[in-house]
């Protein structure tokens, strides 16, 4: 049994008024039913750092098919590890059970030669059993709606205030454990300019040929998140110096062209703009940022990714679906449009009317400095009622009754 530190309200700059009022509301509601909730994980940390969440992720004492007995818009997700999604509108509150340390596929043991990954992780347990199972301590931490305390069972906050980045446990044990591990202490020491602990440092270059044993659909989930990330080029860079890159996506490793990283610069200058950081950047776009100076560097001519049949798209063994390399295609194609000052009337109109407008537009944005033509085009479909969503009047009324109703909550 450990003893958490409590930081008092007086003692953290965390306030109910920068938590969504959406996750406010789940909390308090499972409070009110006698439940334990707490927003928990990156969260915390973010509002501990004075940045401001991507998500608010929710821990709670109650089982999944108890919150869904709560909340009326709430769907119970996942199989290896099962969630509950509270859905206000387009807007999910990810809400999960306590748990204990996942079971391993080999028998537990204190050497990590003979540890495998996690089998199962579905062993609801105490908080203090959630915050010691949690990859690094400064993703361990709780904040309590209740008593407005911080709670941390692991030595976050310490962590926190030296920019270190530690594992809770013996990094050995915890990246044979899960291997995505190594992948994001390195995302989380470049994107928060932190220090990498010792063993940490020592476990990667230990274990970094175990990366490919990781599940595909998540390595390739964790390109995304660095895509995104305002840094990618940083972090890709620091993954290639780890080795861990050439096992996750070697033609990224081999393909270092001037081409590729002038792709990448353009994308995080795009994700660090304030008036774009916002914006929710499709697949087919992040996906393109990197394919595409690939395709151009191993063809020795400049070719779009239309003229490059689909499975030939590759990043070493993630499985990227067939409708994002058709998407990316299609908003390749469509750049010659957008620039094309001498468009008629109903040309245009057809350009707007591209359900992948949107992310042409933000493609050309990134890749393309001409702030004149993203601006035309802006005003175009402002004009003509697209407002860059392709939906009708009716659909929209449809979705917004939709939302309505997955938006109520059982009294």
């Amino acid at each position: 049994m450990v003893t958490p530190r409590i930081i008092a309200r007086e003692h953290h700059t965390i306030s109910r008024q920068q938590i969504d009022p959406d996750a406010l509301k789940v909390m308090n509601r499972l409070r009110q039913y006698s439940h334990t909730a707490y927003l928990v994980g990156g969260g915390v940390r973010d509002l501990l750092l004075k940045r401001t969440p991507k998500d608010f992720d929710i821990g709670t004492s109650a089982h999944p098919n108890e919150v869904k007995k709560i909340f009326r818009n709430c769907w119970v997700v996942g199989r290896r590890f099962r969630l509950a999604h509270v859905k206000f509108g387009r807007k999910t509150i990810e809400v999960a059970t306590f748990r204990q340390q996942g079971l391993a596929n080999s028998e537990t043991t204190s050497d990590s030669r003979q540890r495998g990954p996690i089998a199962r992780d579905n062993t609801f347990g105490s908080p203090e059993e959630d915050a010691f199972r949690r990859d690094f301590t400064i993703n361990g931490l709780f904040y309590d709606v209740g008593t407005l305390t911080v709670i941390d069972y692991v030595g976050g906050t310490v962590d926190l205030q030296n920019r270190l980045i530690r594992c809770i446990g013996d990094p050995n044990e915890r990246f044979v454990e899960d291997p995505v591990r190594m992948l994001r202490a390195v995302l989380f020491a470049e994107r928060l300019s932190f220090r990498l602990d010792t063993p940490i440092r020592k476990a990667i270059d230990r274990h970094h040929q175990k990366i490919s044993q990781a599940a595909p659909a998540r390595l390739l989930e964790e390109l995304y998140k660095i895509l995104r990330s305002g840094v990618a080029r940083k972090i890709l860079r620091s993954l290639s110096r780890k080795k861990l890159l050439q096992h996750i996506a070697p033609e990224i490793e081999l393909g270092q062209s001037a081409a590729l990283w002038r792709s990448l610069d353009r994308l995080d200058a795009f994700r660090r703009g304030s008036s774009s950081s916002s914006v929710e950047l499709g697949t087919p776009v992040l996906l393109g940022s990197v394919v595409t100076p690939i395709t151009e560097t191993n063809t020795r001519r400049r070719r779009s990714i239309e003229d490059t049949h689909p499975a030939a798209i590759k990043l070493g063994q993630l499985p990227i679906a067939r409708r994002d390399i058709e998407r990316l295609s299609r908003i390749v194609a469509l750049q010659v449009k957008l620039i094309d000052a001498n468009l008629s009337p109903r040309s245009i109109r057809g350009v707007l009317a591209r359900h992948y407008f949107r992310d042409a537009l933000n493609w050309f944005t990134i890749h393309r400095n001409e702030p004149d033509v993203v601006k035309r085009w802006i005003t175009l479909a402002n004009a003509s009622g697209n407002l860059l969503q392709n939906t009708t009047k009716k659909r929209r009324k449809r979705l917004q009754r939709r939302r309505r109703y997955r938006d109520q909550i059982r009294p």
